[in-house]
């Protein structure tokens, strides 16, 4: 057996939530990758635009590394959620470049520092606000892997791709027939349930 880099296993982890995300956008339009898919408005490029500023956050500013993207929708007296969406002004390639950047900044953070840095979040409240690197990396991939699984749904109702990647549907096999099989068999199980209740 061979060691482990906890550097190098957290990200891995960061990076391949990263990838599933960016990924989820792949082949759809405009109006797709925006358009708000729950009553709460959860939409694909607004997961990727949350993702950016998590990660300028607390990979970056909380360990006084400041990143000097500008994120006007995280500024005082911004709009509540507005980083959950992306305006007609703010394209795919804008939103994607600012992710990318922020990995690489976040990436630069890690390298840098000894994991069990301390830092201070700058939006938690005063005298609780100190987080170990460790502890932000983690926290980072928690969150960047809650929004894949977001966006995973989000993708499947779509146009039916579902997995971590395009070559990784990590999927039994099954054509639409199958599928739709199985989903009436659950379906008739949640109601045998429920009237047994």
């Amino acid at each position: 057996m061979t060691a482990s880099d906890p550097k190098a296993d957290l990200l891995f982890y960061l990076q391949s939530a990263r990838d599933t995300l960016l990924w989820k956008l792949d082949g759809l339009s405009e109006y797709d990758i925006r358009r708000p898919m729950t009553p709460t408005g959860t939409n694909l490029l607004g997961m990727v635009k949350h993702a950016a500023g998590v990660e300028l956050g607390y990979l970056g500013d909380t360990f006084g590394r400041p990143s000097g993207e500008p994120l006007p929708w995280l500024e005082d007296g911004a709009e509540p959620n507005a980083d959950m969406w992306a305006t007609a002004a703010e394209s795919r390639d804008v939103i994607v470049g600012l992710y990318r950047r922020a990995w690489a900044h976040a990436d630069a953070t890690i390298d840098a520092l000894a994991l069990d840095t301390i830092g201070r979040v700058p939006w938690w409240p005063s005298g609780r606000d100190e987080v170990t690197l460790h502890h932000a990396v983690v926290r980072v991939i928690a969150d960047t892997h809650r929004h894949a699984g977001h966006a995973d749904i989000i993708r499947e109702r779509l146009d039916g791709a579902v997995g971590m990647n395009k070559g990784n549907d990590s999927m039994p096999p099954g054509d639409s027939v199958w599928w739709e099989n199985y989903r009436d068999r659950l379906e008739r199980a949640a109601r045998e349930a429920d009237r047994g209740a």
